[in-house]
């Protein structure tokens, strides 16, 4: 049946008839009908019903036929094919099917729909009309009641994940006949040949490989099993299979799905027969069957004292051969501590003795979870949940009473003799008294009062005194009777009293005379040891009252009232009454009391006032007028905007008595207030308040408010107010000035602002107040209904427009004001400036090239004269030297066309490998034992004053951030304005995801994808990451690990070759590595590495400083490096000054050594190490503050300088002053000075040589004047920057260009000079070898292998046995790179990262040379020499091999070593972690670490073309994309928590 119209009109309503009728009417082919019309017949709006044999129709489906709404006419036709419905309107014509059957999923729904038409067709699992079903005729092809849709039951239907390839038995009915065959289809995981036997099927479970994932936090998982048929390939039926997974349980307890038996238990635990709840619903206590402990009496254990620990237990397994047997793991302070446990039988086990312990004294008691496993990890029940209570007698018990009040099942007593808080057996009998809480004798003496409140009282009484203290008396009666106040009994109150700490007493009145005094009490007793008086003095005070304002208030209350007078802040108890209503108080202090009044139940009129102080009955002539409430008659106007913030007038009486006016709206359930302010008694303004908050979306329509009133102090009649209805209309919207956001404008345009809803259609005379701003300029507004015209003031150039209406407040742009002139004067005058620049650069650079040219001709004529020069000493160096110098030169002879004539070689012949000896006369063997005795000295004085190694924080830093001496991870965070607090809270949250290994790892990867992301920005992260995890080593190890293994696995992929691996910093993870062997090495660096290392040091600084050094180039007579050897022959000679002791002038003159040649600065240096050769560089004087003065007598002083005005100057090169230029000689006297405080008395009698006559002068004017007069007449440094004059000391600069040519003529080629470097390294080969042969030695000077390092080469060893890389050379070459790559070197070529040292660039040099020479040793390639092979690979060619050997002695060594276990390895990485908790400020490295987050979040996305054949792929990432992209992330939802910090984060900046 059909109804027609209806309220919605053009709604087609299909209905079915009764069941009698249905099998007659159920179609409408063919059957005649009639037209019943309703009301508003003649195809108005009325109900038109479609009758067939006048049976009733049930309506079961509407259809909406007509899209404009027009209602359906009664004249209605049948298609030919009778499947459709014609229908009319007064405009429209619209075919209608009789059925949508295809609307239906399922054959319940489809059957349940009541449509007559539809049917379920089974093999095509479709809803449709029965004629559309193929062979619809035959048994169960088609269904069309609900009883006969198909019904399938699984056996099983759940199926353990160990369990593959499972027959599975559906037993289906109500199918037709299934003998083309099915399939069994399990979700998209495998589909499978399913076998028909009548009205059953059946199937194989899935193979081991196609076993569904089981989520990590459930035991089961759901697949829906799919019965396909072969005939349509469509579905038949489906049931849904459970495979679930018992082994995650390790305890009885804890229920895995619906099984009855614990089929995965693998180990021999009895059967146990168990109920079945649902998976995700376990029971609340295990089954009576499950082994499980049971309470037995507290378990209360003193900390530190070694106790065994008996447990009751029921159903206690007996471990079988195999199995290992019971372990208590007690879980304190978030360490594991297990103890080895003995089962008696199945109800009782016994923990070992042991003894535990927890960190601080903060906690008296603390109760720590107890569990009981046996075979490593099964877990025996605790329902009972109990726990091992471990407490500290003297914790938090620093008193006697404290102790005594303890729970006596502690056992706890007071020590007299020791004072403190212990067990019995720790309180030696001689040691005095013992006190315990049941003791007969049990009396705490020397009682004291710690603080008194209050310390004022009205002389009536009634206060209530505050008595704080220690050892006030174990009960209350000891008190009673025992207290005085300044001399008043007070009476102990139970109320309050706190045993031994604090006691609460009530005074009685004091006569008018009393005065003050302290507080006394005695403990029972009044025996001395027993009395005590407080510190504090109590007075006896009268308070006054003088006024009160306002005087008056609405008689709903709410007032806020101040009474005023004198000590009103007395006594313990203040009571305001309003005649007979309190006034509810709020504060109080010495001059006033403030109150709120209460309402009135009088109504109107004028009361009392009366106060009173504890029992003071204060006498005042006060009162209290209370008057009508307020009202408001009339809101102008009544409209705002859905911002609020518009100016509301609000008209009433009473009004000025309000306080604190607001008014407030509630919209949507949200509430929203406003302030006010009064006008008079009969007016106030408001502002509108908003009508959303302010995260709503946009409002488009208007809206009435659902309540509308006022706050008036209490009054409620005003709070919805329902003589106004309210109207918010909607907020102004502009539209922007131009597509770009900046408007061009002319000087004197106006500025049009078009927009929506600027004139709300309010009625009455109100308008909304727009105020325009140009920049910070006020601009004139004409407003009109869709624009706003801005007369802009007098500007030029962009400034941005501001629009603010009442609380809106948007910008539409910018707008650009074009100056009057095109050409201003400064443009003019900057084309002229810069046409006299370009054509001045023109001559120039004409002059330069001319001058250049004629350089040229000139050095071609030189260079013929210089290569004869050349030849002629090469002949006279070789000729001149020693035996070992010619071998040397002969040696490196392959770097030459020619070897000296000495060698007996041929000019083609090459020497392959450099050997060299040393016979007894040699100089390097000299050297070395001149260097040894100086060595000696030194260790002999560290012995006294210890190496300088710096602290482990200042030691960090160098190493993770060098260069970066104050770096925010060492100070507290601030941030800028108010917002500290917010920010700390969302840096904690921030410090939540940091802490997520999925969020830190995505974090790292997503970073790594960037363009932007530099190698430097890379190591940086990687610093901020291990200082944020400086208190979490664990996981930081951990989280390395995992970066570690990436890299490995994209290495391999990558088919780069595997020994390139950690070769460079090019990932975080390398850089991780490095600060992870930093933090864990440093204990490894102060006891053992660190003495060779710093004796390696020392002894290149003292070699090197007994040769000529170049202050300005840093080249040395004495060098390992060839780049900084100084290869002209340099004329000097060994003083021995004698300085001033600085500390002591009368004492001993302290003997430095230095060379004629040094500087100044080199001399002050020198004189500064042997002054201060025990105290840190950091403590030391700096040169540049110290003045040298050159001593002659007592009186006679000259201030020796770099740089002065005799100073020598010759062709633009200035040379720095010597000792030699000072003509300084040996055993000659000076001293350093502070530059402000030295004096400068010479006289003019002092003998100096004769050839220093040119310093007459200024002596003889320093002799009469003072010595600041000196001061400013002593040697000046002249400026040489501006004057374009060269600075030199020994070696002038060779990049100059006329001295180029010239000075490389003057030298000999390097290999006549590698005996030079051949004797210092023979010199240092002894310190060398001591801290290789340290590096390389896994037991040395007493210290055993660091934990770091074992753990780390067996990770290596791991990755390489998982990626099958069996090579030793490559697992080698891993290692290599690790360690001495990745940390060692860095600590050889800066040794300032771990001692309070300066390193010079000619100390530098040298040890770069001896860390190139380590990396060498570690490496696994055949160490070849060349024709083009560098000096340090010359020196060093014998030793390496020898190296070499060391280097695998020392990783086969380490492999031997039993490995670390991951328990072990957390252990100790927990205790390095506490040990520097504290070490830096953990939010400002989470600072710094989220500015990465705040670059990388939204804003910056990373391209990556990937070319493959014809096709390029972009790749766009970010942080929050690949959050959200993670399945993990996702689960813990990541991207979310990110996206709140980043939101709060910006809200603050």
């Amino acid at each position: 049946m059909l109804d027609s119209g209806g309220e919605g009109g053009g709604e087609l309503v299909r209905t079915q008839v009764a069941e009698e009728e249905r099998r007659t009417s159920g179609e409408w082919v063919g059957q005649e009908s009639w037209l019943d019309s309703g009301e508003g017949g003649g195809g108005e709006l009325g109900q038109w019903t479609v009758r067939v044999d006048g049976a009733i129709g049930v309506v079961y489906e509407s259809v909406r036929v007509m899209k404009d709404g027009s209602s359906i006419l009664p004249d209605m036709a049948f298609s030919l094919n009778h499947h459709h419905l014609y229908t009319i309107s007064h405009t429209q014509v619209t075919q209608v099917p009789v059925e949508s059957c295809e609307q239906y999923s399922r054959c319940e729904e489809c059957l349940s729909s009541g449509d007559p038409h539809c049917g379920w067709c089974v093999l095509h699992n479709k809803c449709m009309r029965r004629d559309r079903c193929e062979r619809s005729d035959e048994p169960f092809r088609f269904a069309d009641e609900i009883e006969r849709c198909v019904k399938v039951t699984a056996h099983p239907d759940s199926i353990a994940m160990s369990e593959h390839s499972v027959p599975l038995l559906l037993e289906v009915s109500n199918v037709p006949d299934l003998s083309t065959g099915v399939s069994c289809s399990f979700g998209t995981l495998a589909e499978v040949e399913g076998h028909v036997n009548e009205n059953r099927v059946m199937c194989l479970s899935p193979t081991a490989k196609e076993i569904p994932l089981i989520p990590a936090d459930q035991d089961w998982s759901g697949v829906e099993l799919r019965v396909i048929s072969k005939e349509t390939g469509q579905m038949v039926t489906s049931t849904e299979v459970k495979f679930y997974n018992c082994s995650m349980h390790t305890m009885c307890g804890r229920v895995c799905l619906q099984v009855l038996i614990v089929r995965e238990q693998r180990v021999s635990l009895p059967l146990v027969q168990i109920p079945s709840p649902p998976p995700h619903n376990p029971p609340p206590l295990p089954p009576s069957d499950c082994p499980q402990l049971v309470r037995g009496g507290e378990i209360v254990i003193p900390a530190g004292e070694i106790r065994p620990i008996t447990l009751k237990a029921r159903n206690l397994p007996q471990p079988q051969s195999g199995q290992r047997g019971y372990e208590c793991v007690l879980h304190i302070q978030g360490a594991s501590h297990r103890v080895t446990a003995l089962r008696f039988n199945s109800t009782s086990v016994q923990c070992q003795n042991s003894s535990y312990m927890y960190e601080g004294l903060k906690l008296s008691e603390l109760a720590v979870d107890l569990s009981i496993v046996w075979n490593s990890n099964f877990i025996i029940d605790n329902p009972e949940r109990m726990k091992v209570h471990l407490y500290k007698c003297s914790a938090q018990r620093e008193s006697c009473g404290l102790c005594l009040k303890a729970d006596r099942r502690f056992g706890c007593g007071w020590c007299a003799g020791e004072s403190r808080c212990t067990l019995r057996k720790h309180c030696p009998s001689l040691a005095g008294r013992w006190l315990e809480p049941a003791g007969h004798n049990s009396k705490c003496t020397h009682p004291r009062i710690t603080e008194v409140t209050p310390l004022a009282g009205p002389p009536e009484g009634g206060t209530l005194v505050t008595i704080r203290g220690v050892n006030l008396g174990m009960t209350l009666s000891e008190l009673q009777g025992k207290v005085e106040v300044a001399g008043v009994s007070c009476s102990a109150q139970l109320e309050g009293y706190i045993t031994a700490e604090q006691v609460v007493c009530e005074m009685d009145s004091a006569m008018l005379v009393s005065g003050p005094g302290p507080v006394q009490l005695c403990v029972g007793e009044c025996r001395p040891e027993l009395r005590t008086q407080s510190s504090q003095i109590y007075t006896f005070v009268t308070p006054r009252v003088l006024g009160l304002s306002p005087g008056r208030g609405p008689v709903s209350g709410g007032t806020k009232v101040t009474i005023v007078g004198d000590h009103l802040d007395s006594g313990s108890s203040v009571h305001v009454r309003f005649g007979n209503e309190t006034c509810e108080s709020y504060r109080r202090s010495s001059s006033e009391i403030v109150c709120f009044s209460a309402p009135s139940v009088y109504g109107e009129g004028s009361v009392e006032v009366l106060v009173n102080v504890d029992r003071a009955e204060l006498s005042s002539k006060l009162s209290f007028e209370y008057i009508e409430d307020p009202t408001v008659q009339r809101i102008e106007p009544e409209w705002s905007i859905t911002s609020g913030h518009t100016t509301l007038t609000v008209t009433g009486t009473n009004l000025d008595v309000v306080q604190e006016p607001r008014v407030r709206v509630k919209y949507a359930g949200h509430e929203s207030v406003n302030v006010c302010k009064v006008v008079n008694t009969t007016t106030i303004s408001c502002f509108a308040p908003s009508l959303m908050a302010d995260h709503a979306p946009i409002q488009e329509s208007i809206k009435h408010a659902d309540e509308f009133g006022f706050i008036f102090n209490n009054v409620q009649t005003l709070l919805t107010y329902n003589g106004t209805s309210f109207i918010y209309y909607p907020n102004p919207s502009f539209e922007p000035l131009s597509l770009t956001g900046v408007l061009e404008q002319k000087p004197g345009s106006p500025i049009i602002l078009k927009g929506r809803n600027l004139v709300p259609p309010a009625s009455g005379g109100s308008r909304l107040n727009y105020t325009v701003l140009v920049g910070d300029t006020l601009c004139p507004v004409t407003v009109s209904e869709h624009q706003l015209l801005c007369e802009p003031p007098t500007l030029s150039g962009q400034h941005k427009v501001t629009v603010q209406v009442g609380g809106l407040l948007v910008s539409p742009g910018s707008v650009h004001i074009q100056s009057d002139s095109l050409l201003t004067l400064p443009a003019i005058l900057s084309i002229a400036a810069g046409g006299g620049l370009l054509f001045i650069i023109v001559i120039l650079v004409l002059i330069a090239y001319r001058r250049k040219s004629h350089e040229n001709d000139l050095t071609l004529k030189r260079l013929q004269m210089q290569m004869d020069n050349l030849e002629s000493r090469v002949a006279l160096e070789c000729k001149e030297a020693t035996p070992l110098n010619c071998l040397a030169n002969c040696q490196s002879s392959f770097l030459l066309r020619a070897p000296p004539p000495c060698c007996g070689l041929s000019g083609r012949t090459k020497v392959p490998v450099l050997r060299y000896q040393f016979d007894t006369e040699s100089d390097p063997k000299f050297s070395f034992a001149e260097l040894q005795t100086d060595i000696n000295e030194l260790t002999s004085d560290l012995d006294r004053a210890g190496i300088p190694h710096l602290d482990y924080r200042t030691y960090t830093m160098r190493v993770l951030f060098p260069g970066m001496d104050d770096h925010p991870v060492l100070r507290e965070l601030e941030v800028a304005g108010c917002g500290q607090q917010r920010v700390e809270k969302a840096l904690k949250q921030f410090a939540q995801l940091v802490n997520n290994k999925t969020f830190l790892l995505t974090f790292i990867r997503t970073l790594e994808l960037q363009r932007s992301f530099s190698m430097r920005d890379r190591g940086y992260l990687a610093s901020l990451i291990m200082t944020a995890l400086q208190a979490r080593l664990e996981f930081a190890t951990d989280l390395l690990k995992q970066l570690l293994s990436d890299l490995i696995q994209k290495n391999m992929e990558s088919k780069n070759h595997p020994k390139l691996l950690l070769r460079r910093t090019e990932s975080v993870a390398e850089k991780m590595l490095t600060n992870w062997f930093a933090f864990l090495l440093h204990k490894f660096l102060k006891e053992c590495a660190g003495e060779p290392l710093f004796m390696l040091y020392c002894a290149i600084k003292q070699q090197m400083e007994k040769g000529p050094i170049d202050a300005i180039t840093g080249e040395a007579r004495y060098s390992l490096s060839e780049d900084k050897l100084i290869r002209q022959q340099i004329e000097y000679k060994t003083l021995t000054l004698s300085c001033v002791n600085p500390d002591n002038e009368n004492s001993a003159e302290i003997p430095v050594k230095v060379l004629n040649c040094d500087t100044i600065t080199q001399v002050k240096e020198k004189i500064l190490d042997a002054i201060y050769k025990n105290i840190p560089y950091s403590q030391r004087p700096r040169a540049a503050d110290m003045d040298l003065e050159w001593r002659q007598g007592r009186t006679a002083r000259v201030v020796l300088q770099d740089e002065d005005i005799t100073t020598k100057i010759e062709n633009d090169w200035k040379r720095l002053n010597t000792l030699l230029h000072y003509q300084v000689s040996d055993r000659c006297v000076v001293a350093l000075v502070p530059k402000q405080t030295s004096s400068y008395n010479i006289s003019t009698s002092a003998s100096f040589p004769r050839s220093f006559s040119r310093y007459d002068t200024v002596l003889r004017s320093a002799s009469a004047g003072s010595p600041e007069s000196m001061r400013s007449r002593a040697p000046m440094i002249t400026p040489d920057l501006e004057s374009g004059v060269k600075i030199w000391h020994l070696v002038k600069n060779h990049e100059h260009g006329d001295q180029k040519e010239a000075e490389r003529g003057s030298k000999m080629v390097s290999e006549i000079y590698l005996t030079r470097l051949l004797a210092t390294k023979g010199t240092l080969q002894k310190f060398v070898d001591d801290l290789f042969e340290t590096l390389f030695s896994t037991v040395h000077r007493g210290s055993a292998l660091p934990l770091a390092i074992k753990y780390m080469f067996d990770f290596l060893d791991e990755q390489a046995d998982k990626h099958g890389i069996h090579d030793p050379d490559v697992r080698h070459t891993w290692k290599s790179n690790c360690l001495p790559l990745r940390f060692w070197v860095n600590v050889i070529k800066n040794p300032q990262f771990v001692f309070d040292i300066h390193k010079s660039s000619i100390t530098d040099a040298c040890l770069s040379v001896v860390a190139q020479t380590f990396m060498d040793s570690c490496s696994t390639s055949e160490h070849r020499l060349g024709k083009d092979s560098p000096s340090n690979k010359l020196l060093y060619a014998k030793d390496i091999p020898h190296y070499k050997s060391w280097v695998e002695r020392y990783y086969a060594d380490i492999n031997r070593l039993p490995a670390i276990s991951d328990q072990d390895m957390n252990a100790y990485l927990a205790e390095q972690a506490r040990l520097h908790s504290h070490e830096f400020n953990m939010l400002s490295a989470l600072h710094e670490i989220y500015i990465y987050v705040s670059k990388y979040s939204q804003e910056v996305q990373k391209q990556m073309d990937y070319s493959l054949d014809l096709y390029t792929y972009r790749v766009s990432c970010t942080i929050i994309e690949a959050l959200e992209q993670d399945e993990l992330a996702q689960k813990q939802r990541l991207a979310y928590k990110l996206e709140q910090l980043i939101t709060a984060m910006a809200t603050e900046s």
